[in-house]
């Protein structure tokens, strides 16, 4: 990460960094995830400015050992860690969620609630523990 440049958008918010890639860079968005293949300096900044931050609005699900998978919501990124708490659907006046450390980059086990197959039964039986 070292040779990483840091890209903010125009007010400011960091939306990810640009990796030097022999003659072009790749554009890498927040979760640590690359999202294009070697291009010119232009086309790694205009992709990181469309992606912007809205993923991190998304639900997710997070796999876990011995039991279903959890439907999260992403609360911290860096690249120090992620860290997601079970969703509450904005509910402030549920019992508190369940927070959870992870690492960074994203790890295969957290996906977003859209690219899952089975996405509508997991919506159905939430809450889950």
């Amino acid at each position: 990460m070292s040779d990483w440049i840091e890209h903010r958008r125009a007010d400011g918010e960091r939306v990810g960094w640009m990796r030097p890639d022999g003659d072009g860079f790749v554009a890498i968005d927040l979760l640590g995830r690359e999202v294009t293949a070697g291009v010119d300096w232009l086309e790694a900044e205009e992709t990181l400015d469309t992606l912007g931050i809205s993923y991190l609005a998304e639900a997710y699900l997070m796999d876990r050992p011995d039991a279903a998978p959890l439907r999260v919501r992403i609360v911290e990124v860096s690249p120090s860690g992620i860290r997601v708490k079970q969703d509450d659907f904005g509910d402030v006046t549920g019992p508190p969620r369940l927070h959870y450390e992870l690492a960074w980059p994203i790890p295969a086990g957290l996906r977003t609630l859209a690219s899952d197959p089975d996405a509508a039964r997991i919506a159905a039986e939430w809450p889950a523990s």
